[in-house]
């Protein structure tokens, strides 16, 4: 590490005063699960990068792909002109997607493809004689990128407080806290019965309401709340009753991180929208896309003089590199079928086994390679710890010092690996995440 406190980066998600105790990494290299710094210190990278990197650093099957489409065509304008990259990826999505969801609109980063989302479900409404529906639902605890528009979907305070009288007025419905149910119900064994909450809100609100928001199966910045597929299905039958858009954004959860290839498929059901990154290109190039079905597409398909387009438009909207990536990655999934062979309940069962005992590790909980730990004052209580003493943020640092990237939700360190991470690798993990809970508390 080095200090860096008069750097020119202003960087994301950061208090830039905390590295001047706290210096920054400079990265060198990196490949599998490990990055480099450049005195060649590794970090084991258990969160993949902020979840995109899904087969890992310097994968050589996607670097070969987009080397190869380096040499034929690196951008091109994507209003007028298409490249085959690009067909091949929408041609091979449409048959791995939930059924319907058969129409894609690229854009650049998670945040934009929520809103693309919310403005087709919009005009949509108001091209099928619905002008009434302008309002929007979403789940408390809620994060779905960090534009104006997509804050204002989310329910986390961190991030929207400061913004408020800029936001839209969304809806917020309570969202499902399976660890404090005041139902006293555990997820695998639940009925949604906390789907009563949002059934009240639409009894009041669905018929001014165009859309619903929700991240399928985990709440991520909430603290990876997993929930029952239950809920989804629950929340899918009241959408279609009011005539609300369901947008599942699986730009967290897509591309196997739960175990399925897209958390929709836990419960069985199609949302209306579907937001797609992270995975999408394996962590190499941004690029996101807005999914959605030919209903709502064909309600925008008509004669320029009716003025029904969809008009929005990025500049890196359908970037031949970042397809390339794209199509390299179902390629891997295909081919190489790593989610038959990830090593998720080895990992869960290990976790539990070193940690589940700890007088401060309220829950363990787990989807797929997800696994989330839920730090608390006191276990029986299950009292937070106080904010301010910032406890998951000195065990990240403990865990940086030994070689671990363990960057956690407040007090909720968390792991989410690669698809392909070895057994030693999880291991290796484990024993640092555990040395430097304990080294921070006990």
């Amino acid at each position: 590490m080095e200090n860096r406190k008069n750097d020119y980066i202003w960087h994301p998600c950061t208090q830039m005063k905390d590295h001047e105790d706290f210096p920054l990494v400079m990265a060198d290299r990196a490949e599998g699960v490990w990055i480099y710094d450049k005195e060649g210190k590794p970090y084991l990278d258990i969160i993949s990068s902020w979840w995109c990197t899904l087969f890992g650093h310097n994968n050589p099957r996607i670097n070969r792909a987009v080397k190869k489409q380096l040499d034929k065509i690196e951008h091109v304008i994507f209003a007028g002109f298409t490249h085959e990259p690009a067909e091949e990826l929408c041609r091979r999505l449409a048959g791995l997607l939930p059924r319907g969801l058969e129409k894609f609109f690229f854009v650049d980063n998670g945040s934009t493809a929520v809103e693309c989302a919310m403005k087709m479900s919009f005009q949509y409404h108001r091209q099928t004689g619905h002008p009434e529906k302008q309002r929007f639902m979403t789940l408390a605890g809620g994060y779905h990128g960090e534009t104006l528009g997509a804050l204002s979907m989310g329910g986390m305070d961190y991030y929207s407080r400061m913004f408020q009288s800029l936001l839209l007025p969304a809806i917020h419905v309570p969202g499902p806290d399976c660890y404090r149910c005041p139902y006293g119900k555990h997820r695998d064994s639940c009925q949604a019965e906390c789907i009563e909450g949002a059934e009240k809100v639409f009894e009041e609100y669905g018929e001014e309401t165009t859309a619903f928001l929700i991240e399928p199966m985990f709440q991520g910045a909430a603290g990876m709340r997993i929930y029952s597929p239950v809920y989804l299905q629950k929340l899918r039958k009241l959408c279609d009753r009011y005539n609300v858009n369901l947008i599942a954004d699986e730009i967290a959860a897509g591309y196997g991180r739960t175990g399925k290839l897209f958390a929709c498929e836990h419960a069985g059901i199609s949302p209306d929208f579907m937001c797609l990154s992270k995975g999408l290109t394996g962590g190499y190039l941004p690029m996101a896309m807005t999914v959605t079905t030919a209903k709502i597409y064909d309600a925008f398909y008509a004669d320029f003089n009716e003025k029904k387009a969809f008009v929005h438009s990025t500049t890196y909207s359908g970037n031949p590199l970042a397809c390339a990536a794209a199509v390299e990655v179902l390629n891997i999934l295909e081919e190489e079928e790593p989610l038959q062979h990830t090593e998720a309940e080895y990992l869960t069962s290990e976790l539990k086994a070193a940690l589940e005992g700890h007088k401060n590790v309220g829950e363990i909980r787990s989807i797929g390679l997800i696994n989330a730990i839920e730090l608390v004052e006191d276990k029986g209580t299950k009292k937070a710890f106080d904010p301010e003493k910032r406890v998951g943020y000195e065990i990240y640092k403990e865990a940086m010092g030994r070689g671990l990237l363990l960057r956690p939700m407040g007090d909720v360190p968390y792991f989410n690996p690669p698809l392909n991470i070895k057994k030693q690798e999880i291991d290796r993990a484990i024993e640092i995440c555990r040395e430097s809970i304990e080294a921070v508390l006990g």
